[in-house]
This record gives C-alpha cells, structure tokens and sequence, in this order.
C-alpha cells in the first residue's frame, strides 16, 4: 500500500512541476501583446491559464494528501523501528556482571592523572 501511495506521490510532484514550468508568468501577457509570444495557443488565449491552473490544483491537492498519508503510514508502522530492533539486541547480547565481583584497580603510576 505504502509503494503504491509513494508512486502516486511521485507522478503528482512531476505533474506540478511540469504543470508550474508551462503556465505563463503574469508579466508574459505584455510580451504576448507585442507579437513576441504565442497567444493563439492550444487553449486559445485564456483557456489556456484555465486548465493549467485547474489541473496544477489537482496536482497539488493529490501531492498534498499523499505527503500526509505518508507521514501518518511511517509514524504508524508496527515492526519498522531500527531503535527497538538495536536496544533488543543489546539487551539480548549484555552480560550480567554480579555486585560482589572484583573491581580492577588502576595500574601504578597513574594516581596522578585526573578524572
């Protein structure tokens, strides 16, 4: 489940920067007027900047509710945390040391040494 959501989650984040490359600045309708630009486009005119922002709106609500099934689906994992995983094991491998064993003493020669 979770793959399938991250694929949707990718193709959505294309489709809005691919989305926001194609639509016009608000400056580039002066450059239009002028014989620079292509206004007769596809869509014509303003059908154009209608689409485009319809569909980078649906873009960026599908990339908005993926990004949060996401983080809920990796918050809420059952067996997925390396921390337990490493603690398990540590306690697992940790020798019991009992309270009356002997306690190493410093070598000579190094009561000078702070600690």
């Amino acid at each position: 489940m979770e793959k399938l959501v991250l694929v949707i989650h990718v193709i959505a984040a294309l489709g809005v920067i691919g989305l926001v490359l194609l639509q016009h600045g608000k400056g580039a309708d002066m450059g239009a007027s002028f014989g620079s630009g292509a206004s007769g486009s596809l869509f014509g005119v303003s059908g154009s900047a209608n689409f485009m922002s319809k569909a980078t709106a649906i873009f960026v609500m599908i990339f908005f509710s993926t990004s949060l099934t996401l983080a809920y689906m990796s918050s809420h994992r059952v067996s997925g945390s390396v921390v337990k995983a490493n603690a398990a094991s540590v306690i697992n491998s940790a020798k019991v040391v009992p309270a009356d064993a002997a306690v190493p003493k410093a070598p000579a020669g190094t009561e000078d040494i702070p600690k």
